[in-house]
């Protein structure tokens, strides 16, 4: 398997496509971030329930992935809004996706025996190098629960995309299980979410449904993009070249939020894009 330029492109695109729905989290206006979590995940449930008649179901080899991933991505919805919390999403967001490329990498290795070239190991240290400069540029002093659970998470994003990249390719089709394995993760993260808030949540979700289909609709597309990458490239280096999102974050930050820039952050961002080039070189 080889990153084509036709999947970097489609892997660039999920990445705009996930600082779209992660934008979109840092905007709500509601203030708690499990429930502007659990509305995306609610808009994602519902945008892939339409279309599931429409697809074959995905080959039996791939329903313990599905189901293994569904149990993954709840504790990753968990330790995503304590991050939240406990953090500024311009330092949270970053440090997660940023350490995630390189645990993918070691536990590619490790289980799937996917030794990557130095050249696509090259590339991926550049990537996140730049991500992890970029989620560091503030010079504040973080929480340390801030920094615990970015680190959490991002260890729980390296073990899901290696479930759902495998999955994906024993599936027959990355759009089938991407489709199958959002509907039964929603189904349970979002019964849990109604158990533990109560009918509270229902009543959140409802009055931001708008921003939940936007979001979910968002993050469908940039999974479902990310799986299919997988089937056809390297699983760390379509990992790496996902968390261009960070870069494309920070920049939806600085001209729609209004964030600052800065040297460190222009730094991070010329080596991602430094990363990018080397990984199609």
């Amino acid at each position: 398997m080889e990153l084509s330029l036709g999947v970097t492109f489609a892997v660039l695109g999920a990445g705009l496509l996930h600082a779209g729905w992660n934008a979109l989290l840092k905007s709500a206006g509601g203030g708690d971030p499990l429930l502007d979590t659990a509305t995306v995940v609610a808009g994602a449930t519902v945008c892939a329930l339409p279309v599931l008649p429409f697809v074959a179901l995905p080959y039996p080899a791939a329903w313990p992935f599905v189901l293994a991933s569904a149990v993954i991505h709840f504790a990753y919805y968990i330790t995503l809004a304590e991050a939240y919390r406990s953090g500024d999403l311009s330092f949270a967001y970053p440090l997660m996706r940023g350490t995630a490329p390189l645990l993918v990498t070691l536990l590619g290795i490790a289980f799937l025996r996917e030794l990557p070239s130095a050249q696509v190991m090259l590339g991926v240290v550049l990537i996140s190098g730049g991500i992890v400069g970029i989620a560091f540029a503030q010079r504040h002093r973080h929480s340390r629960a801030a920094v615990t659970w970015a680190l959490t998470n991002a260890a729980i994003i390296a073990v899901y995309s290696l479930v759902d990249g495998s999955g994906a390719r024993v599936a027959g089709s990355a759009l089938s299980y991407v489709l199958w394995m959002t509907f039964l993760e929603g189904l349970f993260f979002l019964a849990w979410i109604r158990m533990y808030r109560g009918p509270v949540s229902v009543s959140y979700i409802g009055a931001q449904w708008r921003r939940g289909l936007l979001g979910g609709f968002c993050s469908v597309a940039a999974y479902g993009i990310v799986l299919w990458a997988m089937t056809r490239a390297p699983i760390a280096a379509v990992a790496a070249l996902r968390e261009t999102s960070v870069l494309f974050a920070t920049i939806i930050g600085t001209v729609l939020l209004k964030e600052g820039f800065g040297a460190a952050r222009l730094a991070g961002a010329v080596s991602v894009v430094a990363g990018v080039a080397v990984l199609k070189l």
